[in-house]
């Protein structure tokens, strides 16, 4: 019996105790790149995957061949069916940009139709997650 209380009033003692305070955190978004294409005139790129289903998309256009006459249009299509799912973007004339969009976790590839411009299109992934938070 003497052992039985002395093993339950370790027990105790050793379950019983606070844990330590958990230092503060905050959540971030961290950008993971999928890839990079550049050109000019249409293109169809490989398939990509997604984890989250969050992107960002970054294009720049230049050396438009004729004023106006440039354009810049970015789709996101399913790698299953190709189906267009995200009208990314649509642009006119020379410029850039950056594009949040977001989706479900699939298989993508994108459609890129570009007349009387060079282009460049990158796209990164959203991920979550948590860092510690900083003393004020």
């Amino acid at each position: 019996m003497k052992r039985f209380a002395l093993f339950a009033l370790i027990l105790c003692t050793t379950g019983c105790r606070s844990q330590p305070p958990q230092p503060p955190v905050r959540d971030v978004v961290v950008w993971k790149p999928i890839a990079s294409w550049s050109g000019r005139g249409n293109r169809q790129t490989e398939t990509f995957t997604s984890d989250t289903g969050g992107f960002r998309v970054r294009w720049r256009t230049r050396n438009e061949s004729a004023p106006g006459a440039g354009r810049l249009k970015v789709v996101f299509r399913s790698g299953d069916s190709g189906r267009p799912i995200i009208d990314a973007v649509d642009e006119r004339g020379v410029g850039e940009g950056e594009e949040e969009v977001g989706d479900n976790v699939r298989w993508y590839f994108l459609t890129i139709e570009s007349s009387n411009v060079d282009w460049t299109v990158s796209v990164d992934e959203r991920l979550r997650g948590q860092t510690p938070a900083r003393a004020r």
